[in-house]
């Protein structure tokens, strides 16, 4: 079975675009700079099984309190 490179290199792109996407969300809520949760997860999509232990390091890890909320809480 023959794998195209351009098939191929068209997944691992769409992959680390909707990867890039769901860090910089839970980067939101998790940790202080979202847009570097973001990048990081786009960087280490370009291999896939990283990406998704990125991923399951950022569900797993506790929410930021926010300042507002510690003010009106």
């Amino acid at each position: 079975m023959n794998i195209n490179a351009t098939l191929l290199g068209e997944f691992i792109a769409l992959f680390a675009l909707i990867m890039g996407a769901v860090c910089y969300y839970l980067g939101r809520r998790k940790t202080q700079t979202p847009v570097l949760a973001g990048l990081l997860g786009v960087a280490l999509s370009i291999i896939p099984p990283l990406g998704l232990v990125y991923l399951v390091v950022l569900v797993l890890k506790k929410d930021v309190v926010s300042t507002s909320a510690a003010v009106s809480g």
